[in-house]
């Protein structure tokens, strides 16, 4: 087990801007990744701390790099030379695995939070996603040479994938309930696949792609009694969820005659429910959560019924200010009348 409260003691360039101290945060986790190999992991912290570990023959902690920002998302890249790290900023770097005390390079920014950054099983494109509700393709050697932009999701980009076996696809999931499927260097959008017109409370959806026509196609739903946290995905075909409930942290369902059926007797599946289970007091902090997907929504105003009623009552108030007027001038002008009528 390695204890990110460590990292402080070896963070190479651990400074904020102006060369000030970096301000201090938690410990939380806020991404990682393994490279396809499994021979390196990185993960990001809330202390802006970039952590790389070579996992075998054993784990070992090869590097405590800063970051300028708190981050999003990162990836290794399939040569595992680099990982690249999206932070809040809207900027991606590159920090280098064969020399693991660089600092990190600049290799493109957004205007926009970035939310998921990804890359072509070829390292040759750069896929980044943001709130703005984009996804750009840039040239991973030419950055700022911007290949394409995919466009249609109607609020935030959560997360893309290039499918690893239709190297020329993307999928990407968004706030608007929807998934699509993409021809990402075109930036054509060939599926857009509607969940909440399937999908129930507590639900998970599977769906399978069928990459000769070009969609995504439904085949199951699964209820879950508590909150999903996370899914996973294992090579051998189990699929794992993660829900809120400490009596049951783990769900393991596996692929029978076309359905997912749930495994319970499974001896992976138990230690790890035990493991979670004995530690949950790490969890507790979440349980309950509001959901940090609800504060990436745009806060939408009309203004246009306040203005009306504004209006409106300056309106009135100029009515009466004429009233009150025209009153007081024919006041005087009866009394001058009187006046001169008595002379």
């Amino acid at each position: 087990m390695y204890d990110c409260i460590n990292a402080e003691k070896t963070t190479v360039g651990n400074k904020g801007q102006g060369g000030q101290p970096a301000d201090k945060g938690s410990d939380d986790i806020l991404a990682f990744a393994f490279s396809s190999s499994g021979n390196y992991f990185a993960l990001t912290d809330d202390n802006k701390h970039l952590i790389l570990f070579h996992t075998k023959p054993s784990w070992e902690c090869v590097s405590v790099r800063s970051v300028n920002r708190r981050c999003t998302a990162l990836i290794i890249t399939a040569a595992e030379d680099k990982i690249l790290v999206a932070d809040k900023s809207g900027d991606v770097y590159s920090y280098s695995i064969t020399e693991p005390q660089t600092e990190g390079k600049l290799e493109l920014g957004h205007l926009s939070l970035l939310l998921d950054v990804a890359l072509s099983p070829d390292d040759r494109y750069i896929l980044t996603a943001d709130r703005d509700e984009k996804i750009r393709v840039s040239l991973a050697k030419a950055p700022h040479n911007i290949v394409s932009y995919c466009l249609g999701h109607k609020e935030f980009v959560s997360k893309i994938f290039v499918i690893p076996d239709y190297p020329d696809l993307l999928l990407s999931a968004s706030g608007d309930c929807t998934v699509r499927l993409w021809e990402y260097r075109s930036g054509k959008e060939v599926y857009c696949c509607h969940l909440s017109s399937v999908s129930e409370p507590e639900a998970t959806k599977t769906d399978q792609l069928d990459a000769i026509a070009q969609q995504l196609v439904y085949r199951q739903q699964i209820s879950l009694k508590h909150k999903g946290w996370d899914i996973a995905f294992e090579e051998t075909g189990d699929f794992w969820i993660l829900q809120e409930d400490s009596e049951a942290p783990l769900l393991l369902y596996r692929p029978d005659d076309g359905q997912w059926k749930p495994v319970t007797d499974d001896k992976g599946l138990q230690k790890m429910s035990k493991y979670l289970h004995d530690n949950w007091t790490v969890f507790e902090g979440f349980v309950g959560a509001e959901s940090h997907y609800s504060s990436l929504y745009k806060a939408s105003f009309d203004n246009m019924a306040t203005y009306l009623q504004r209006k409106e009552e300056r309106l009135q108030q100029q009515k009466k200010k004429r009233k009150d007027l025209q009153h007081g001038s024919n006041g005087q002008t009866k009394k001058i009348k009187t006046e001169e009528s008595s002379l």
